[in-house]
Formats: structure tokens, C-alpha cells, sequence
């Protein structure tokens, strides 16, 4: 089926609101999507016809609500390539990160252990590390970029004999796509296990991670046009199965005694408490929509975009994009300065017009540093967004920048 944009517009109600007296431009994607009318009705649904808790219950409201979360995982799984057991759901990508770092981690480093990341991660795929680095005496080895911000080859050798390496799959702020498979192709020769921050990929691109070959992959559902408050984390099996488990309480246990208990089997193990079982409903309705469209087409369409707004920003007089300059080299995330106009204003002004983008670190204040750069604009896409959005934005910043001149 043929990529329509505008048909995929209809989908989305936000899109029709009005901010300021003018049409929303949505170019915040990076932070969060929007959500089609397909998740906002699965959520719906849920709520008026099924709720009840998942897993305790025989009675039908119960057994109802099960099988929509188990479908979920299902059609989660088969999105990105995995096995259902496999999937486990967390309230964010952030929280995926860090329970890999709160069992793997704390399981598996020891003093004087290698631990490797890169200089672009988000904030919430590099703390848990220097926490953890700090707690166990390990070595944390960062991956700097080139002045493109590309990983240049001769940084590889960081990863070799780390005991587990943390790598964004693709930059918030660079739109760079790191070689995932070949980074996890070095870890696994000296025994090591990777895992891979797919929040800023998943939504864009076709994800496999048995191709990938990755030990972990997280992600998150608001960014994939899924509800706030789900988040997924990939595990390969006899990994999860050897991690102790994340947080303890009920439908985690499979037996509990007064002095003594035993853990459920993966994935449950991992799932502590009563789960947020809307957002998963929700989360496998947006794999559903994403797989519909097709991922290919989606990669396509923003590659079109991104080259079109790079070309249109790129004209812009003081105008510095950072990250890649070929754009398959990277997703549709333009992180970029004015000479002489902050970010912060910049994204003010562009919001009285009724566009938005996102302005500041990004959650990656070290990448900032690293570069010696100011908190940067950021505008970033999705499947709706379209050429005229863009050619709104450009006169915009060009307004934007008469007016602070």
C-alpha cells in the first residue's frame, strides 16, 4: 500500500487543534509522539468493557483483560523480532535501562571490571552506569565522536574485554545511528554482553534484534505513538532467566512461604505489582499501526523529510546543524544553533506561531559539553509530519531571527 501522509493525518486528532491562532506543527517527536485515534480507542475499550486485573482472576473481566496483555506482548515481540517471554514491560525506557544495570549489573560487575558507553547517550543510558562504576570500583571507558558526530573506528578498541557495553542505537540530539551489531560483535568476542537504547530507533526503522545479535534492547512507548507510562526491555532468555529479579511483590512469586519464596518464570519474574495494563493494550495497538504503515515506509518518508528540512536549515544564515551531514546516516532529528539567538528563545518565539520543538540538553548534557555547544534546538519527526510543515518553519526562524537581531 502507497505512503499517504495526509490519510495518516486523519488519524491523529491533535494534529486539527489550533495554538496561538495557527495550525499545530508538531516537531517534538523526540520527546513524545502523538497517538492515532487506533490507540486512543484500544485504551478506551479496555476501560469501558474490560478492566480488571491480569492474571488473579477467573472471572471473565479477568480473563478478558489477560489475553488482550498477552496479545500485546505478542504483537510487541513480533515487532522487533523477539520471543513474547522475552519481553518484559517497565514504565519507561529509562527503567528498562536501569533494571538491567540493578540485576545485570549489580550481578555481574566487580572491582576493576570494564565497563563501556558512549559520550551521545541519554541521560538515563549513562548515570546508571557511572553509579554503578562508582559503587563497584569498575572502569568506564566512553566512546567519543568524531566532529560529525559519528563513532569513528578508532574509538572501537574501548569496547574490547568490557564486561557489558551500554550503547544508544540512535542520538536524541545527532540523529546518528550506531552499527549495533558490529559494536555487539566486539563485546561478545571477549565475553562481554551489550545492550542497546532503541528508544529514538524503534519508532523509525525496522528493529531486529536477533539480526542485531544484542544481549538487551530498551525501549519506550510514548516515543512509538504508544501511551506515556509503558516501556518495554528485550532480554535474550537464558539471560533473564539467571538475573536476580527487579522489584519483588505480587504476580512476580510463584510460591511464598513465611521464611521463603520462589520467583516466577520470565517474563513475570520482572513484573512486580499490578502492571499498567492499559499502556500495554495501548503499546500493542501502536506496533500494530506502525506494522500496517510499514517500517520501510516510515524510514522513507522521514529520510525525505530530513534531507528536505537539512537542505531548507541549512540555508539559514548562522544557522549550525549538528550530526551527520548524509542522512541515511541518521534519523529524523535535527538538533541545531543560531549565532547570537538562544535556544530557549528560539523555541518561545516559534511556539507563538503555534510550532513546536524542543529547546535545551536534550537529556545529553555531556555530548553538549563534549562538543562545547549550547543548549541546541531540536526539531524531529515522525510519519505525520510533511514537507509544508517544514516550509513554514524555515521563514519562521528566519522572523525569528529579525526580531532578536
Amino acid at each position: 500500500m502507497e505512503f499517504n501522509v495526509e490519510k495518516i493525518r486523519e488519524d491523529f486528532p491533535i494534529l486539527k487543534r489550533q495554538v496561538n491562532g495557527h495550525p499545530l506543527i508538531y516537531l517534538d517527536n523526540g520527546a513524545t509522539s502523538q497517538k492515532p485515534m487506533q490507540v486512543i480507542d484500544a485504551i478506551c475499550d479496555y476501560y469501558k468493557n474490560h478492566n480488571a486485573n491480569v492474571h488473579r482472576g477467573i472471572h471473565k473481566l479477568s480473563e478478558e483483560s489477560t489475553m488482550m496483555y498477552e496479545e500485546a506482548r505478542k504483537e510487541i515481540a513480533q515487532f522487533i523480532n523477539a520471543s513474547p517471554e522475552e519481553i518484559i514491560f517497565t514504565k519507561n525506557a529509562s527503567e528498562s535501562l536501569n533494571l538491567v544495570a540493578k540485576t545485570y549489573g549489580e550481578a555481574n560487575i566487580k572491582n576493576g571490571d570494564k565497563i563501556a558507553t558512549t559520550i551521545m547517550e541519554h541521560h538515563s543510558g549513562y548515570i546508571p552506569w557511572v553509579a554503578l562504576a562508582e559503587k563497584k570500583g569498575a572502569k568506564l571507558d566512553v566512546l567519543k565522536v568524531d566532529g560529525e558526530g559519528i563513532i569513528p573506528e578508532s574509538e572501537y578498541p574501548k569496547l574490547e574485554g568490557a564486561k557489558i557495553a551500554s550503547i544508544v542505537h540512535a542520538s536524541n540530539v545527532l540523529g546518528t545511528i550506531n552499527p549495533a551489531r558490529e559494536f555487539g560483535k566486539i563485546i561478545h568476542e571477549s565475553g562481554g554482553k551489550i545492550l542497546i537504547d532503541g528508544s529514538q530507533s524503534v519508532p523509525h526503522m525496522k528493529v531486529d534484534v536477533k539480526e542485531m545479535d544484542c544481549d538487551f534492547f530498551a525501549f519506550t512507548g510514548h516515543k512509538m505513538l504508544g501511551p506515556t507510562g509503558i516501556g518495554v526491555l528485550y532480554g535474550k532468555k537464558e539471560l533473564l532467566e539467571e538475573m536476580p529479579p527487579f522489584l519483588y511483590g505480587g504476580d512476580m512469586v510463584a510460591d511464598a512461604k513465611l521464611n521463603s519464596f520462589k520467583w516466577a518464570e520470565v517474563p513475570h519474574k520482572f513484573e512486580a505489582g499490578t502492571p499498567n495494563v492499559a499502556g500495554v493494550i495501548g503499546l500493542g495497538e501502536a506496533a500494530r499501526y506502525l506494522k500496517n504503515v510499514g517500517m520501510d515506509k516510515v524510514r522513507n518518508h522521514e529520510l525525505s523529510l530530513l534531507s528536505y528540512a537539512m537542505e531548507k536549515l541549512g540555508a539559514v544564515e548562522g544557522l549550525t546543524i549538528y550530526g551527520p551531514k548524509e542522512a541515511e546516516k541518521r534519523t529524523g532529528v535535527i538538533a541545531f544553533n543560531i549565532e547570537g539567538i538562544s535556544s530557549i528563545d528560539l523555541s518561545s518565539f516559534l511556539d507563538e506561531y503555534g510550532i513546536a520543538l524542543r529547546s535545551g540538553y536534550h537529556c545529553a548534557q555531556p555530548l553538549h559539553e563534549e562538543l562545547k555547544i549550547l543548549p541546541s534546538a531540536r526539531a524531529s519527526f515522525a510519519l505525520y509530519n510533511t514537507k509544508a510543515e517544514i516550509d513554514s518553519l524555515v521563514p519562521r526562524i528566519e522572523e525569528v531571527k529579525k526580531a532578536l537581531s
